[in-house]
């Protein structure tokens, strides 16, 4: 099972009429590498201590802050308290609340954004996995008179999710593919997410053409949202600090979306992408691929009753590669309509991607694979090769 909660938000301010509370120390495990996977044990989370994350205390009590009670940080939720406020204004910022909006909040910790969040919207749903954040962030909002909000005490890959306009989560990375998923197959469509990810993760959701990180999981989420980054976030922005950066995305969500049959497109992605950096002609004409889509080739044609081509795979692929001018272009050079013209071109040749199995109809639209946004940072990133 996988289990979450992002790491929750917990600024440090001094303590009114007091000295500026410390802030505890944190114990690292002496083990291998560590990321926000597995954080850093033995943290002692204080309500009261200092929002800039510099020990030197700014100004007043920071408003932020809670009543003096001490939460720590539970491993295996992998729970890193965000302790800048700057970040926290951003994400608010690029969230563009409305007042009647329903926002959706993944991990609220101790209720740091959550008590934003409550300001600006008709209705906070959160999911909250740590019991004892959940029952902290409803007595912050109690104590603050704020009654529009609700706390739901469970796995956000599991639990029934609310229908909302705007999404903020902090993720642990090691759910950022299943939770990216599950997000953009929500119905109805929000309007916006704002996102924390890893950073590695969010550079490879935002890549552009021609960028080191560019592949599947940008060209498929392309399919269905605009993502664009929003701000980095230093480990030191997090108490404990895990031991990667971060980075906050915003979602938005294409209107109209884009109609594409998902089973054969990211087939096609597959074949392209499965060693980047090669051209599309040593790519397609493997022994696996020649194979794979020949088969599929006798089914498509036994299913629709085509006659089949004399013409050899080989050929009819160059010819769909040809017809572009792609085959020796490599699929970090190609954008999303070039991909979608090149789809269009193997498949009135009868050339598919997908396996149709008898019954089913050509065409039929087929739910979303999570394999869709699998983070494969295991793509070629070597030397060009043809």
């Amino acid at each position: 099972a996988i289990y979450l909660a992002p790491r929750s938000l917990d600024p440090f301010c001094p303590p009114l009429g007091g000295k500026p509370a410390a802030m505890p120390a944190v114990r690292r495990e002496k083990t291998g590498r560590q990321n926000r996977s597995n954080p850093m044990s033995g943290g002692m989370i204080k309500a009261n201590g200092d929002a800039s994350g510099s020990g030197t205390p700014r100004g007043p009590a920071n408003p932020l802050g809670l009543g003096g009670m001490s939460l720590p940080t539970n491993k295996k939720h992998g729970q890193h308290l965000l302790k800048n406020p700057g970040i926290i204004d951003k994400i608010v910022q690029a969230s563009d609340i409305k007042p009647s909006d329903t926002v959706f909040e993944i991990g609220p910790g101790t209720g740091n954004l959550t008590m934003r969040l409550l300001e600006q919207a008709k209705r906070v749903v959160a999911h909250e996995i740590d019991p004892r954040m959940a029952a902290e962030v409803k007595k912050r909002a109690a104590n603050a008179g704020r009654h529009n909000l609700e706390v739901q005490e469970t796995d956000v890959l599991r639990g029934k999710w609310p229908i909302f306009d705007v999404c903020t989560a902090n993720l642990p990375y090691q759910i950022s593919s299943p939770f990216t998923f599950r997000l953009l197959a929500h119905r109805p469509m929000f309007r916006c997410a704002v996102l924390m990810f890893q950073k590695e993760f969010a550079e490879r959701l935002i890549a552009k053409v021609g960028d080191k990180q560019y592949g599947r999981l940008a060209v498929n989420c392309a399919l269905f949202v605009k993502v664009t980054g929003v701000c980095k976030v230093s480990r030191g922005s997090f108490t404990p600090p895990p031991e990667v950066d971060s980075m906050v995305v915003k979602m938005v969500p294409r209107d109209p979306p884009i109609e594409v049959d998902f089973r054969e497109w990211d087939g096609l992605m597959r074949v392209c992408f499965g060693r980047k950096n090669k051209t599309l002609r040593s790519s397609f004409l493997t022994k696996d691929v020649m194979r794979t889509l020949e088969e599929n080739y006798k089914t498509w044609c036994a299913l629709t009753g085509a006659p089949q081509s004399t013409k050899p795979m080989k050929d009819l692929t160059l010819e769909a590669l040809n017809a572009l001018n792609l085959a020796e272009t490599r699929a970090i050079k190609i954008d999303l309509d070039t991909f979608f013209r090149l789809l269009f071109e193997f498949n009135k040749r009868g050339i598919h991607f997908s396996n149709i199995s008898p019954g089913a109809k050509v065409g039929d639209q087929p739910e979303l694979d999570p394999t869709l946004f699998l983070d494969e940072g295991g793509e070629d990133d070597g030397d060009m090769e043809d």
